[in-house]
């Protein structure tokens, strides 16, 4: 198995980026993360589905927006950062501060798409799952 990485900037560096994948007979994506993507979302949804792949992405929206999955940390970790931005304020040095890595991380699947890529999902990964999109 070989891994390839495409790099896009914006939608028509996305539609090719597609479009190399598919000459290059990908069989599955794993997306990146980042605030151009995050505005793209519903392109490269469509597209990841209109070319058969499979996609995982690290965020829950991903999914929902019709990704097949997701493997994020859970949201708790936009409260921590408040907490520290609140110890900051409050004159405590960044550097001082512990380093927190995320402990808790969700998995959601959406059926639906598993449904039309043709994927069955087995039980076992239903069951370890945070949420399952109908």
């Amino acid at each position: 198995m070989d891994i390839k990485f495409y790099f896009a900037r914006n939608s028509a560096e996305i539609d090719m980026a597609f479009a190399k994948m598919a000459e290059d007979g990908a069989e599955a994506l794993v997306g990146a993360a980042g605030a151009p993507f995050i505005e793209r979302r519903v392109q490269i949804m469509t597209l990841a589905v209109r070319h058969g792949l499979p996609a995982i992405f690290s965020a829950r929206d991903d999914a929902e927006a019709g990704g097949l999955m997701s493997y994020s940390p859970s949201p708790d970790r936009f409260r921590l950062a408040g907490l520290y931005a609140g110890r900051i304020l409050k004159g405590e040095k960044p550097g001082d501060l512990p380093v927190l890595l995320p402990s808790k991380f969700d998995f959601v699947i959406n059926l639906q798409t598993a449904r039309t890529l043709g994927i069955e999902v087995p039980p076992t990964l239903l069951a370890i799952a945070d949420e399952v999109i109908e």
